[in-house]
């Protein structure tokens, strides 16, 4: 029987070569971050380090009257998609909001950051007036007629628009929601570029609400490509979340409330997240907000926005009433073309979702029974793993990583010579029959990029023409720098519901809001002041618990560089904030807090609010 057992796993070594091998994380991280600039439209910086990509676009959006260079290409040609750009650089954002210290431990901090700002850079030109949105140059189909490098593409460079005359309410809506989050992230770092983002996205949003229509019937070129299948209502939604997250400003929140059931976001049960079909995406979202305590009389439609989170993350794990089809490898399977997509997007919202339940101790609720957190980030890095190689053929779907992995990618600028080596013009259909043609690897290296990999049975053909499985695009990449962020750490837990907020706003529109009840007085000791306040109470075994979220506020003109917080009477466990004996201090990744700046932290026990005070404090 010992000798069967060794046999086995012997076996199970052989057919599966990488399969108990580890994975480094942080040099697929760095690698993926590579990917987006050689995505990267118009003047490249001095600091590029994809060599082999030159100047391109550099004309675009001249004929109209408007600069629209940068940005990025999609994909594996050179059109500028506002849609699923748009989508990327949400997914970017939402990586450095949730693990920027982690990006930040690998190095990768300022490189994501880079990467987002060329999008909104590029997002801040698209968007002239507050009402005209530019969502795509080039045509699709012009542009898929020939095979040309970039830097020298002799295709229609035309710039298409919506305006209150042909509106998109679905692009409008996620170029909020990118602005929006990006605005978080730049917050600290550079608050009037937050501010300036800020305001393109409260402009975006009013633009795709109050003129509403899908942007395939406005700018009908992009429908081939870039179809608008699921409307424009979770968009709306999408972005409602965001600009809530960055603004905390109750329209939005109250927006998600009163919308949830008519636009679907209490409705929808999905088994998909990517660059068209937002609602997971939301659902994600609102269960987080909820989870804050933030819900306050939209609680029981959070609540619903909640069970289809649960809905979809089940799903995944095939604890579901209704299950998302897997290879035989164990891939997660939606479609053909590009399938890695749905694999990367549904990855992130797992590991979120992990750490969100994890950071408010609560289980996932399935059909099946209840499910541990850890389970969605097991899931997570199994779907990584094959990514990297941990899948029956061995094959890494990610360009440049591992011993084995694509060498003739559907891109037009990996698969032809590089322009700064061979400066010979390369002709519209001559670029067909001289490099798209060629059996040879590509001759520059795409590093990073993530396919759109293997068919529901694991098979893979590297071929240039099979672009339903070769070609690579931005928003397979997207999702997966905070994966990849979050599994280079480790698997110790996060409390990824305790951000640092900013200091309440003016709410824009005049409309009644219910003020949350106040537990306790406001309290200050000299520059702090501390607000708590009950945010929730439920019954165990016959205790009554209740959740108190606690509100420090910097009121002084200088930034503080420590805070010791006292905290007397309390019987239960805390979030937010680092602890030494008896003694309460910024949470350790916080170095500072700055003027008009607020952290929260949240604690739970079973009476009346504990006594916090401020013991000591020092100013910068």
């Amino acid at each position: 029987m010992k000798n069967f057992a060794s046999v086995a796993a012997l076996l199970l070594l052989l057919c599966f070569p990488v399969a108990f091998s580890g994975h480094d994380y942080g040099q697929a991280l760095s690698k993926s971050l590579l990917f987006f600039e050689a995505q990267r439209s118009g003047v490249l910086p001095r600091n590029q380090r994809v060599t082999w990509r030159s100047h391109s676009g550099l004309n675009d959006g001249k004929s109209s009257g408007v600069n629209l260079v940068g940005g990025y290409y999609d994909a594996g040609d050179n059109v500028k998609f506002g849609l699923p750009m748009a989508f990327t650089v949400t997914m970017m954002a939402w990586s450095v909001i949730e693990y920027g210290n982690q990006l930040a431990a690998n190095g990768e901090l300022g490189h994501s950051i880079d990467a987002i700002k060329w999008g909104t850079d590029y997002f801040i030109k698209a968007h002239p007036e507050p009402n005209v949105l530019y969502g795509e140059v080039g045509d699709g189909n012009t542009d898929h007629y020939c095979w040309q490098r970039p830097e020298e593409m002799t295709t229609d460079r035309k710039a298409y628009r919506i305006d209150p005359s042909n509106p998109g309410s679905d692009l409008a809506g996620e170029t909020a929601a990118a602005m929006a989050a990006a605005s978080i992230v730049f917050r600290r770092s550079n608050p009037a570029y937050s501010r300036l983002l800020l305001t393109h996205a409260y402009q975006l949003f009013d633009f795709a609400d109050k003129y509403r229509g899908k942007y395939d019937s406005s700018i009908t070129v992009a429908r081939k490509y870039y179809g608008s299948v699921s409307g424009y209502n979770d968009e709306l939604l999408w972005a409602a979340a965001w600009l809530y997250q960055a603004s905390n400003n109750q329209f939005y929140l109250d927006y998600l409330g009163r919308n949830g059931d008519f636009m679907g976001g209490t409705g929808w049960s999905m088994t998909e997240f990517g660059w068209d079909v937002k609602y997971a995406g939301v659902q994600t979202l609102v269960a987080k907000f909820l989870m804050q305590g933030k819900a306050g009389r939209h609680t029981a439609v959070f609540q619903k926005f909640q069970q289809k989170a649960d809905f979809f993350m089940c799903s995944l794990l095939g604890k579901g009433s209704r299950n998302i089809q897997k290879t035989p490898g164990g891939l997660i399977f939606r479609q053909r073309w590009n399938n890695m997509q749905f694999v990367t997007s549904a990855s992130f919202l797992t590991t979120v979702y992990s750490d969100y339940l994890t950071s408010s101790r609560s289980n996932l609720r399935c059909s099946a029974g209840n499910v541990a957190p850890s389970q969605l980030l097991s899931f997570a890095k199994s779907q990584v793993d094959y990514i990297l190689g941990d899948n029956p053929r061995a094959t890494s779907y990610m360009v440049g990583y591992g011993n084995n992995f694509p060498q003739r990618v559907h891109h037009r600028g990996s698969s032809i010579v590089s322009y700064k080596v061979d400066r010979s013009f390369v002709t519209c259909r001559g670029g067909y029959a001289t490099w798209f043609s060629r059996k040879g690897s590509d001759p520059n290296l795409l590093t990073g990029a993530i396919v759109g990999g293997p068919d529901a049975y694991d098979n893979f053909a590297d071929r240039r023409d099979n672009y339903e499985q070769t070609e690579p695009a931005t928003y397979n990449n997207a999702p997966l720098l905070g994966v990849l962020a979050r599994l280079s750490s480790g698997h110790s837990g996060y409390s990824q519901l305790l951000p640092v907020v900013p200091a309440p706003v003016v709410v824009r529109r005049p409309m009644p809001i219910r003020k949350p009840r106040v537990t306790s007085p406001v309290r200050a000791s000299g520059p702090v002041a501390i607000v708590q306040k009950m945010t929730g109470s439920w019954v165990s075994k016959g205790r009554t618990y209740y959740r108190y979220s606690t509100t420090v506020i910097n009121k002084s003109p200088r930034a503080l560089k420590s805070l010791n917080l006292s905290i007397k009477n309390l019987y239960g466990p805390i979030w937010g904030l680092s602890r030494s004996g008896n003694s309460f201090g910024l949470p350790s990744w916080m170095h500072s807090l700055q003027s008009g700046k607020s952290l929260e932290f949240v604690y739970i026990h079973s009476t009346t609010p504990a006594n916090v005070a401020v013991s000591g404090y020092t100013l910068a």
